[in-house]
């Protein structure tokens, strides 16, 4: 056999340069033979060229490859009719087009330069794990593949001796895969999951594994929920253009009556708009009141839009037609709802903003006309790149307009200027000196009870002080990159007494907590409108290890003063008398495990008033996450009980892609369950199925929303390169291991 290449360029149709190869079989292997026209290049490579001149057919034989405009053909053996220009190879044939998909075949003929053709023991690749397979094939207008008998699956297929049957695939009489369109489409399907037929469907189509959108259909969802009886999901995706999307979500409940969920999202080049929102119609009613035929909905969004790097505005939105609409129907367990819109800049290091608030209350306490909007607050922060005076200086301005359907109004305006300068010591001492001066103004359009004159007032503040911080930090490193670190922290702050009016209005410093992250403050209190005042001092420590992959870190503190504090501070668990209670906290942060402890001890007998823990570990696809909550009862202004909890929730790969949730919320004062939620479920990157259990013990008599029980099936069969998500049953805000 001799061996033989040839490469050619420009000849119009690909075996004629067969035709020319023969004529040249004498030829080095390496000359190239040029047509009198130059056009694309095609390449033949092959061990060896037959031509039979009789019967005018050119054959190539052995390891052959054939390239033409971006297509390639490899086969055992390929022959050229030219008498009707048909190409035929025969062996262990693949044929890869210009996109980059793969046919393999037994046999194939095709013509108009490999662009058509008819193909027998059909196979195909599309994309990095799409799969065709059929009886007989051809192929039209470079762009189309029409399959008879046919297996269609996008999952990797495993390649062990048993294990060939993907997790899902679609058997079909006849599959059209558009390449443009990217759509594969089939008539007289039928959908097997695991080798067992669950399915049939006279028509059918997906997008191919390649498409990271499309339109269509998404996976139903069906269950049942003792509030609306069985009910089944139906989403439709909608894709627009490459920046726009839409989803509709409708539902048909036996005892819920109707509903559809709509979620429309777009992008520009400045920024983007997300908009989620619904609709329900109930026959029977449902929520609170007696009346029939009842409508709900809801809108959720926001939206940002930059006009320069510094400068952008934007807007949030939160609202419902009824307040347990949403909780009813599981949308969402909000019971304050927050809308905004805003505009704000950073140029430099400083910062201004100007934001609007509209506030809706969905507890059954809620009194919506009493809750005040705020039009505007206004933030702005100068600070100078420059030093002043050797120091770093800012100035801060805030202030607010808050307005009432019924009850009174306010507005407050705040200037405050701080400068503060740090000194370093050879002995590794931190020294930083503050000064700090503010003024407020209020105005009120209500007077405080029992106050002077019986009309609008205002109210004039004025207060500075002067503080010295220091810090000594003591450092030893240790082997394998360790490190500790202990640091004792004392702060002593020189301010005058009587800094709160007694007709001042408290709006935003009721929902006070003195723990470890204000304890180092020089003003403990959140908002505005209250605070400290008095000559005081906060001492603690704090120490942290170091380490490859993680650290461990505690810290503790106190706050001492010479006399108890302005009497409003009465109210405010943790943080009146000559001293404050002890606070502080314990945290591991490791690459698997993150572990934090915070913890109130009463300052007169030693007792806990507060204790949080939180943990969360994981381990590849598990984890666990626990959460134990003791609070005390809350300020008056509030009206919050104490309240001590557990929560936890665990997420554990039982075998290979299966897995199991179990969740769980307790109240230990009351000893009841508040909810409960488990779990089965299998994923891999190409099937999702689940069901679940779910028991919300809670319930609000006034609004009509009843404990329940809910099972829910999920099942998803995914058609592109899909990531493995963290295994997920229901939105986790239920759950959510936050801080209180």
């Amino acid at each position: 056999m001799t061996s033989f290449r040839l490469a050619a360029l420009g000849a119009c149709a690909l075996l004629p340069l067969i035709a020319q190869a023969a004529a040249q079989i004498n030829a080095p292997p390496s000359r190239t033979v040029k047509p009198a026209t130059e056009r694309e290049p095609i390449y033949l490579q092959a061990e060896e060229v037959v031509y039979d001149d009789e019967r005018k057919i050119v054959s190539v034989v052995g390891n052959v490859e054939i390239s033409d405009q971006g297509r390639t053909l490899m086969a055992d053996r390929v022959e050229y009719d030219q008498t009707t220009d048909t190409i035929t190879a025969r062996g262990k044939v693949s044929l890869m087009d210009a996109r980059g998909n793969v046919a393999f075949a037994d046999e194939v003929v095709l013509t108009d330069r490999m662009r058509d053709g008819a193909l027998k023991g059909f196979g195909a690749l599309i994309g990095k794990t799409g799969r065709l397979a059929a009886r007989s094939a051809e192929r039209i207008n470079d762009n189309t593949v029409i399959a008879n008998r046919a297996v269609y699956s996008p999952c990797t297929i495993c390649q062990k001796t048993g294990s060939r049957t993907p997790l899902w695939q679609v058997r079909a009489e006849r599959v059209v895969y558009d390449q443009d369109a990217k759509k594969v489409k089939f008539r007289n399907a039928v959908m097997e999951v695991g080798g067992v037929p669950v399915a049939w469907l006279p028509v059918m189509s997906v997008p191919d594994p390649t498409v990271r959108y499309a339109s269509g259909l998404l996976t139903p969802e069906a269950g049942n929920s003792t509030k609306i009886g069985y009910f089944l999901r139906a989403p439709v995706y909608i894709a627009l253009n490459q920046s726009q999307d839409m989803t509709l979500s409708p539902m048909a409940s036996t005892n819920g009556g109707q509903l559809l969920e709509a979620e429309y999202r777009v992008r520009w080049n400045q920024g983007g708009m997300w908009l989620q929102g619904s609709g329900a119609y109930n026959q029977e009613g449902g929520l609170s009141g007696t009346a029939r035929n009842q409508t709900y909905g809801h809108l959720f969004g926001s939206g940002r839009h930059n006009f320069t790097q510094e400068w952008r505005t934007g807007f949030d939105v939160q609202t419902t037609t009824n307040n347990a609409y949403m909780r009813f129907y599981d949308i969402s367990f909000l019971d304050r709802l927050v809308s905004d819109i805003f505009v704000e800049g950073s140029p430099g290091r400083s910062r201004f903003a100007l934001t609007s608030y509209y506030f809706q209350g969905l507890r059954s306490s809620d009194i919506q006309a009493a809750i005040p909007y705020v039009l505007p607050r206004l933030e702005a922060s100068f600070i100078p790149t420059q030093k002043v005076a050797g120091g770093a200086f800012r100035f801060d301005l805030n202030g607010v307009a808050l307005g009432r359907r019924t009850g009174r109004n306010s507005h407050r305006l705040t200037g405050e200027a701080e400068w503060k300068k740090p000194f370093v010591f050879g002995d590794g001492q931190i020294w930083t000196f503050v000064l700090n001066a503010r003024g407020d103004g209020y105005h009120f359009d209500v007077p405080a009870a029992g106050a002077t004159p019986a009309s609008d007032y205002t109210v004039k503040r004025g207060t500075a002080f002067a503080a010295l911080d220091w810090r000594w930090p003591f450092v030893a490193q240790g082997g394998s990159g360790r490190s500790y670190i202990v640091q004792p922290i004392a702060q002593v702050i020189a301010q005058p007494y009587g800094g709160n009016p007694a007709n001042l209005r408290i709006e935003d410093s009721n929902n006070f907590e003195f723990d470890d992250n204000n304890v180092f403050s020089f003003n403990q209190v959140p908002g505005y409108d209250l605070i400290e005042t008095g000559p005081r001092a906060n001492v603690g420590m704090m120490a942290e290890a170091l380490f490859r992959g993680g650290k461990v870190q505690t810290q503790f503190g106190q706050t001492y003063r010479l006399r108890p504090p302005d009497p409003l501070f009465a109210r405010l668990s943790g943080n009146s008398g000559t001293s404050s209670d002890l606070v502080g906290s314990f945290s591991v942060k490791l690459p698997n495990l993150d572990i934090t402890d915070r913890i109130s001890v009463d300052r007169g007998n030693g007792t806990v008033r507060r204790h949080e823990i939180y943990v969360t570990g994981t381990r590849g696809r598990s984890s666990v996450q626990v959460s134990y909550v003791q609070l005390p009862t809350s300020a008056l202004t509030l009206g919050l009980p104490s309240r001590q909890e557990i929560n936890a929730q665990l997420d554990l790969n039982v075998w290979r892609n299966w897995q199991v949730f179990v969740a769980g919320q307790r109240d230990l004062q009351s000893e009841k369950f508040l909810n409960t939620e488990f779990g089965l479920g299998y994923e891999d990157e190409c099937l999702a199925i689940s069901v679940a259990y779910r028991r919300k013990f809670t319930q609000d008599v006034i609004l009509g929303v009843p404990p329940s029980t809910s099972v829910i099936l999920r099942f998803n069969l995914k058609t592109g390169d899909t990531p493995i998500q963290p295994f997920s049953l229901f939105p986790r805000d239920v759950f959510a291991l936050t801080h209180p």
